[in-house]
């Protein structure tokens, strides 16, 4: 007699949906946060009397949540592969939500002097904490809920939430950054942040009422959980773990696109307009959507590793040439190069690591495995901002430099790529089983 609930069996589509919309929500707040910081936060929170270093220092809290992300994965990992993926889901929904709020209330540089900043990074740390187990656990539910055969398509609607809350993100922004400068920079740069309120509560209530996966009710009941998910994972998955930390480097493409290629581009050497470079995101976010799922099923049909290595490879090339022409200045050919770049290429990759990473791990270990690897690998990307800032030079104008920094940020997912298994023709249940079935069992308890 089978011991997993029957409401646990047949929800993938419940699982992409509530999937979908709390990680919109994750990355709209995340992604307002990456627009403010290089379009408003030199002005509001840093010393304006010297630009460069305010705008240094600006990007360089962009990074901080992702240096907060390896330790949030360290805990949410853990209760995740304890206590199960929809807590820690419903969790991480609250966290980013409130922490996203109070931005939008913090006083500005003007008001408490270096209070403003220090607030500024304590409430960016909460996000890093709960973007650090938001993908893993929405990723190890989608993938546990899904049919084996389509573990690839189900699992990228995460991406493609992710994809949406930066499409929102942008689109919220446009208007406001069109507001006239002191307006912008007293009241309306905060409206965003304050408007997650809304998509947070929608995301609570569908994640509420999800059912637990069959796959981590079935191992509770069973074998049991893990008492230390931690030790087994770096016992019997330590070179998988490194894998995904090699592939979460290809995230790199998506902040230097997201961020520092926006800060360059409406710089006083090129000279964009910030609600046109805008629009470059928010297109190229809107043909993300449709490409995702696409790769993602290609995936199903030809393998991950394939699908994943043109995303890797295709991105260092085509952000070459993205950057290249935001120095021209010519923005018919910016927006072509930045939806093929971000929309069509990058998007290989981002659509089917999701699935990639997840059949690397145990269920056991799923989440912990899922939410350290990539969360060691984000937090050298989120930072890749800052260092490409510096490495633009004194006048930020150095695009070549960031261009080949960029692709060598490619070359790790390329190796961990072309060194990983091919796993999507794995049975869900017989995942991590080539190494799980050579180690004992002394570390488990009953549920």
């Amino acid at each position: 007699m089978s011991s997993v609930p029957a409401e646990a069996v047949g929800q993938p589509k419940k699982a992409a949906t509530a999937a979908w919309i709390g990680s919109a929500l994750e990355y709209y707040d995340f992604f307002i946060y990456g627009s403010a910081a290089a379009l408003i936060f030199p002005k509001v929170f840093f010393d304006e009397s010297d630009p460069a270093t305010a705008t240094l220092l600006s990007l360089a809290t962009f990074g901080v949540a992702y240096a907060a992300r390896p330790v949030g994965a360290l805990f949410l990992g853990h209760f995740g592969d304890r206590v199960g993926r929809k807590k820690i889901m419903v969790f991480t929904l609250i966290l980013m939500g409130l922490s996203t709020f109070l931005i939008g209330c913090l006083p500005t540089r003007h008001q408490v002097g270096t209070l403003a900043p220090v607030l500024l990074v304590a409430c960016r740390v909460l996000q890093g904490i709960s973007a650090a187990g938001e993908q893993a656990s929405a990723n190890s539910m989608t993938l546990e809920h899904a049919p084996p055969n389509r573990r690839g398509f189900f699992t990228s609607f995460t991406l493609s939430g992710t994809q949406g809350g930066q499409l929102i993100a942008t689109l919220v922004f446009i208007p406001v950054a069109a507001l006239p400068e002191d307006q912008l920079l007293s009241w309306g740069w905060r409206v965003p942040f304050w408007a997650s309120v809304a998509v947070a509560v929608v995301g609570y209530v569908i994640r509420r009422k999800l059912e637990e996966t069959p796959a981590f009710a079935k191992q509770a009941a069973t074998e049991g959980v893990a008492k230390l998910p931690l030790a087994i994972l770096l016992r019997e998955h330590w070179v998988d773990v490194l894998r995904v930390i090699g592939g979460a480097l290809i995230a790199s493409v998506s902040t230097i696109f997201t961020v520092w290629a926006l800060a360059y581009a409406t710089s006083d050497s090129v000279g964009m307009s910030r609600s046109s470079m805008l629009w470059v995101g928010a297109l190229a976010n809107l043909v993300a959507l449709a490409a995702i799922p696409l790769w993602a099923s290609l995936s199903d049909r030809i393998g991950r590793r394939p699908v994943f290595l043109i995303g890797a490879v295709g991105s260092a090339i085509t952000m070459f040439l993205y950057l290249w022409a935001i120095s021209t200045g010519n923005y018919p050919l910016i927006l072509f190069l930045g939806i093929v770049t971000f929309g069509v290429v990058y998007s290989a990759a981002n659509g089917v690591w999701p699935s990639f990473y997840g059949e690397m791990f145990s269920t056991r270990v799923r989440l912990s495995g899922m939410a350290i690897g990539t969360q060691i690998g984000f937090a050298v990307a989120g930072f890749a901002v800052t260092f490409a800032a510096q490495i633009a030079g004194p006048d930020g104008n150095d695009w070549s430099s960031v261009a080949l920094f960029t692709a060598a940020l490619c070359v790790p997912p390329v190796i961990a790529a072309l060194s990983a298994r091919e796993t999507h023709k794995v049975p869900t249940e017989h995942l991590g089983e080539r190494i799980a079935q050579e180690a004992s069992q002394p570390e488990t308890v009953t549920a």
